[in-house]
């Protein structure tokens, strides 16, 4: 199967199709890049992959350093070390180049680098983002080797406060990148069971988008389309990694998942982003756990939408549990554990969690409204595997 490149500009301008990142020095130069910082994650940085990268860039006369010090759910101090390596190296522009936690970082550090007050003045509340100092940012290329976070077209960056324990959106509209390669022959190396966590974010992603009470009808058809990429290629390429056609699908399924949820989220990330930061578990594979017990949370207020999501994916039920039953297949047959308990996590500090999750901005547009003894609840029923118990107090 021959597999098109293409050039879209939304909601940026993306090079999308296998071998485009040999025009990456050419999209840096033409953002003015001579002196790229390219941020990464400590894996990628061993790869040949990027070795390969560099000896491009070189060859086309950018002087590219490399930045790696990145956890895997990402944190201000990261962010300052980034943006001291982009200051001490005179860098003009960054690359971000991995996973989720690479296009944060990344973004994170372009925004920072020209800024005179603290990352967390910038969090996503209010006007806040008023604040930047627009004419200190770098212009960032984003290249994502995982199909999931779909980072790469958000307006956001995830970072997490260690001292607070909580992960904390740094936005503005111009923190997405300016040009982004969606190039699927760099995902070809990714193991199967972070193929599958990843995969499953980007079904969060497309999945609450396509039920948020928000109106926006594009974001809604972008979120329906991108389900059907993962459910006909997510299976595929989580028992065939080598297979460039599912991998080039749902690299372009993650991205639009990212470019949906506009619309908004709700419980999934409401609840993934506390339990990210205080067990530093991956956001992926939370979001893959949390997702039935979530829709079995909102099942009544968003009955309709799934019926019609089912008839779109030809399920064997056109209804919304069809849909339950999809998802819990998809799950086990790409070996998604169907407890949080299954990845160490208890339930002791659920009513913190709770706490957190109400407060979460996803929480803003989960199609039911929860309260922080809801979230405790639901929490708990995803610890402990309760499938069948319906939330008790749930506000239709």
């Amino acid at each position: 199967m021959d597999l098109p490149h293409v050039n879209w500009n939304y909601p940026t301008a993306i090079k999308v199709g296998p071998g485009r990142i040999a025009e990456l020095p050419e999209l840096c130069a033409g953002l003015g890049m001579r002196r790229p910082l390219i941020v990464t994650d400590p894996g990628i940085a061993a790869l040949p992959m990027l070795e390969r990268v560099l000896a491009a860039c070189g060859d086309a006369g950018l002087a590219c350093a490399v930045f790696h010090d990145i956890k895997g759910n990402p944190t201000e101090a990261n962010v300052s070390a980034g943006v001291r390596a982009f200051r001490g190296g005179g860098h003009d522009g960054v690359v971000a180049f991995g996973g989720g936690s690479a296009l944060d970082a990344g973004k994170a550090i372009a925004l920072m680098a020209g800024q005179d007050r603290p990352l967390w003045d910038f969090e996503d509340e209010g006007d806040n983002y008023r604040r930047v100092r627009v004419e200190g940012m770098a212009p960032v290329v984003a290249v994502p080797t995982t199909a999931g976070t779909g980072s790469e077209v958000g307006r956001v960056a995830v970072i997490t406060d260690e001292q607070a324990r909580l992960k904390r959106l740094i936005f503005h509209p111009r923190i997405m990148p300016a040009a982004v390669i969606l190039d699927a022959a760099l995902t070809t190396g990714l193991p199967a069971k972070v193929t599958a966590a990843t995969g499953m974010d980007a079904l969060s992603h497309c999945l609450e988008a396509y039920c948020s009470p928000m109106y926006h009808p594009m974001a809604a058809g972008i979120a329906l389309e991108g389900m059907r990429l993962i459910h006909h290629h997510l299976p595929r390429v989580v028992a065939d990694g080598e297979d460039l056609a599912a991998r080039h699908h749902m690299l372009v399924a993650s991205c639009m998942g990212a470019t949906a949820f506009q619309r908004g989220l709700g419980a999934m990330h409401a609840l993934a982003h506390p339990l990210g930061a205080l067990y530093d578990a991956h956001h992926g594979l939370l979001n893959a756990i949390l997702m039935p017990y979530v829709v079995q949370a909102n099942a009544q207020a968003i009955r309709a939408p799934l019926a019609a999501l089912a008839r779109y994916l030809a399920l064997p039920a056109a209804s919304a549990e069809g849909v339950q039953a999809w998802i819990l297949s998809l799950r086990e047959r790409i070996g998604i554990p169907h407890t949080l308990s299954a990845i160490g996590l208890d339930d002791s500090e659920a009513e913190r969690v709770g706490r957190m999750a109400a407060a979460d901005p996803s929480a803003a547009t989960n199609p039911v409204p929860l309260d922080a003894g809801q979230y405790a609840a639901l929490f708990r029923a995803a610890v402990a595997g309760r499938l069948d118990e319906k939330p008790a107090a749930a506000k239709a």
